[in-house]
């Protein structure tokens, strides 16, 4: 039985979101039980020239919503890119959480060599479906998450390698 487009999406959107949530949760704890603004650690980042902490969450939420829209063949929402607060940043991943689960397997399936146009520097890039899903949005997906982790890490919350791949 092959894998289907579907499969290799939709599910391990919905995971990779549930363990961000779970990821930010403990980010608000360990901000409360330090008496630290939860703004200081939105604000954080790996290195001076990489996006901080919120802007990861957004862009993992964005590659969750944008690759499976455009698999779908529909366009993507777009979301404003004004989150502020870890509740504002929760709500975004619920959103994104619902919309990736609404997409059945019929409107993903079949859609490895359809035609997937971003604009990316200004010039736009081509992909066929399957190869947009695993060269580009998939990995792009787990960088931001896995930054998104990092910066948590280093900034002292407790989190392991089973919060960010979940449990099975």
């Amino acid at each position: 039985m092959s894998l289907s487009m579907y499969q290799a999406s939709v599910p391990v959107f919905l995971r990779g979101l549930d363990n961000l949530s779970a990821i930010v949760a403990k980010a608000a704890e360990h901000a409360a039980a330090r008496k630290v603004d939860p703004a200081v650690l939105l604000g954080c980042r790996l290195y001076p020239d990489m996006f901080p902490l919120s802007r990861q969450i957004q862009l993992v939420t964005d590659f969750a919503k944008g690759t499976t829209a455009r698999l779908a063949g529909i366009e993507p929402p777009k979301y404003e890119d004004v989150e502020t607060t870890v509740e504002q940043l929760q709500a975004r991943i619920a959103k994104t959480r619902d919309f990736v689960a609404g997409f059945s397997a019929a409107q993903v399936d079949g859609s490895e060599d359809r035609e997937v146009t971003l604009t990316i520097g200004g010039q736009p890039r081509v992909y066929k479906g399957q190869d947009y899903l695993l060269n580009f949005a998939l990995p792009n997906f787990y960088f931001h998450a896995a930054t998104a982790y990092g910066i948590l890490r280093h900034n002292g919350v407790e989190l392991g390698k089973r919060d960010f791949v979940g449990r099975s």
